[in-house]
């Protein structure tokens, strides 16, 4: 399945289905928004006031229904990651697929929305700059080509080279032939054990996190292997990791890192420029073909999912 680009004019619903940002940055966003040619339709009480989350879990549920069953929006932007997607999956389990396939963009917490319209609706998604990175310009002038460029249908593909290839699996030349799934790999943690859990078969999985420490990490990886995920994974691709402690970078690139690539068959490979980190904000298409050439020098190529059909 390919979703339809984007046009100007179009409307674009903005939704809050974690956490609340500023209502200064949302207005900075909205306003981002009209000045490429969209139209960002926001709920009025998209936000309130919530120890938590942007809203009690009924009215981001509701906010979310709306926007996925609007038969006028092609594009769904989330406003902000943090934390509540998961609260709301046991109702969004129930929901029948849409007639009307919609783009989801978005990333951290979002992951948790990402995989249920990647496995079961079959729909591609973006991994993306969420709206308030839009409205503190933390986009550089290319990133935010390359993510308007997809979402207008103009860039069909993207690709990312300058992978690192971290096991002799990876540097062995071939082409694997497999759609990226994951996101943010505590959010996908967290999910495991629930009908929300991503079943990773024959797809490239692809994982990036913030705040954490190298042995959460270490636990998160080994967690994943002891629930057979990369038994059916075609390859495993990092993404940026922003610790809670700099100085623990040696740790996990040095330690945690090597020691699980040593124990992976399949090719695992780091460098990919996708993430929190706001230097770090490349557009990942989620469940499209995609190509990663392996070899000393790997490259990612990906569909974006988007285009005239």
């Amino acid at each position: 399945m390919r979703h339809h680009p984007v046009q100007p004019g179009d409307i674009v619903d903005v939704v809050a289905p974690a956490s609340a940002t500023s209502k200064t940055e949302l207005q900075m966003g909205i306003k981002a928004l009209r000045k490429l040619g969209l139209v960002p339709r926001v709920p009025k009480d998209i936000f309130a006031k919530s120890v938590l989350f942007s809203n009690s879990d009924e009215k981001r549920l509701h906010q979310l229904k709306r926007a996925v069953f609007a038969p006028d929006s092609n594009l769904i932007w989330c406003v902000r990651g943090g934390y509540g997607a998961i609260r709301l999956m046991s109702e969004i389990e129930k929901w029948k697929r849409p007639k009307h396939s919609k783009i989801l963009l978005g990333y951290s917490d979002i992951t948790t929305l990402h995989v249920h319209v990647n496995q079961k609706w079959k729909w591609p998604s973006l991994h993306g700059p969420l709206l308030d990175r839009l409205s503190r310009n933390h986009l550089t002038q290319a990133e935010q080509k390359e993510l308007f460029g997809v979402l207008y249908g103009a860039q069909p593909e993207v690709t990312f080279k300058q992978l690192r290839p971290l096991n002799a699996a990876a540097r062995r030349r071939r082409t694997l032939h497999a759609p990226v799934l994951g996101g943010n790999m505590t959010v996908l943690q967290s999910a495991l054990g629930t009908p929300s859990a991503l079943k990773p078969r024959h797809c490239i999985l692809f994982f990036e996190d913030t705040g954490e420490r190298p042995h959460r990490v270490d636990r998160m990886l080994t967690q994943f292997e002891q629930a057979g995920w990369f038994k059916h994974a075609r390859a495993v691709l990092f993404g940026h990791f922003q610790l809670s402690d700099p100085k623990d970078k040696r740790n996990l690139w040095h330690d945690v890192i090597p020691r699980f690539t040593k124990a992976m068959k399949i090719p695992v490979l780091a460098g990919l420029p996708v993430g929190h980190d706001p230097a770090a904000q490349r557009t990942l298409p989620f469940n499209t073909p995609a190509e990663l050439h392996l070899g000393p020098h790997p490259e990612l190529i990906v569909d974006s999912g988007i285009r005239n059909t």
